[in-house]
């Protein structure tokens, strides 16, 4: 096999760590705390979007459920950027995402953001470790977020 090519099994794992990711967002759209908490690693941490550290399983899922509870959150639509693996069982993925205005349906980029998720493998499965939301506001560059946006929206109107 040609050494640049990927192993089957880094194939794979690409696809189980993609999929990770898709249930995460899954969850989120689905508005399912506990989901979402239970991808996880017991000690696993996310860094939500307004830079609030929330540490373990089951604070992950009482800090989304008070969310959940008390804002209505629109979906995330997303693009996977990169996915590189760091080892044969820690990856970390990238993506960008926006949200559609619950009012009008077209992407709010002042919601845009980027998104790090950091996944190990024990005992063969996939879970996150590390989540990370940043707003992608790009200062003082507004034809990247114009970019980023209609990126978003062509995805969401299925072009």
């Amino acid at each position: 096999m040609d050494s640049a090519s990927p192993s089957p099994v880094l194939g794979a794992d690409e696809g189980a760590v993609r999929a990770l990711y898709h249930a995460l967002l899954r969850a989120w759209n689905e508005r399912d705390a506990e989901a979402f908490a239970a991808l996880f690693v017991a000690d696993g941490s996310m860094i939500g979007y307004d830079g609030t550290i929330v540490d373990g399983q089951a604070e992950i899922a009482r800090h989304l459920g008070a969310i959940f509870a008390n804002h209505q959150t629109p979906a995330y639509i997303q693009k996977v950027r990169q996915v590189r693996f760091l080892t044969a069982e820690v990856a970390a993925l990238r993506g960008a995402v926006g949200m559609p205005s619950l009012v009008t349906g077209v992407i709010n980029p002042t919601l845009n953001s980027i998104q790090s998720l950091v996944a190990c493998k024990r005992e063969g499965v996939w879970r996150v470790a590390l989540f990370q939301n940043t707003p992608a506001q790009f200062h003082g560059r507004p034809d990247l977020v114009a970019e980023m946006t209609a990126e978003l929206q062509a995805l969401l109107d299925g072009e």
